[in-house]
């Protein structure tokens, strides 16, 4: 019997390599910010860089089918607000960020979809 915990890293090892076979290269993986007195945990799956240097914050979602609205709208706008804030402490190491976006990679019932600009955040 396989756990959600090693679905998950089996979900985001096969959205990586697909990701890298695109040309993304990986800056970071499971960033984790840690619960604050007023804003909750966060975690950003993949960090990764695309040819026109952009940052691309990727949320990796796998599901065995579609129902329930699927992978793609399970990420909704308190997860989309938890990202939105460990891309900003993510980003306070940079002296002048780079041009961002935050990706949603979905595995579902064998398939891969890529939305990229899933929701605007930065």
């Amino acid at each position: 019997m396989i756990t959600t915990k090693q679905s998950g890293d089996q979900g985001e090892a096969r959205a990586l390599r697909y990701l890298t076979q695109q040309g993304m290269v990986l800056i970071e993986r499971n960033y984790r910010v840690a619960r604050g007195p007023w804003a909750p945990a966060g975690e950003i799956d993949l960090i990764m860089s695309c040819p026109r240097a952009t940052l691309v914050f990727i949320e990796v979602r796998s599901r065995t089918h579609n129902s329930f609205g699927g992978a793609a709208g399970s990420v909704g706008l308190i997860k989309q607000k938890r990202l939105v804030r460990t891309a900003q402490h993510f980003l306070a190491r940079y002296r002048s960020p780079p041009p961002c976006r935050f990706d949603v990679l979905c595995l579902e019932a064998g398939e891969v979809q890529w939305i990229q600009g899933a929701f605007v955040g930065l």
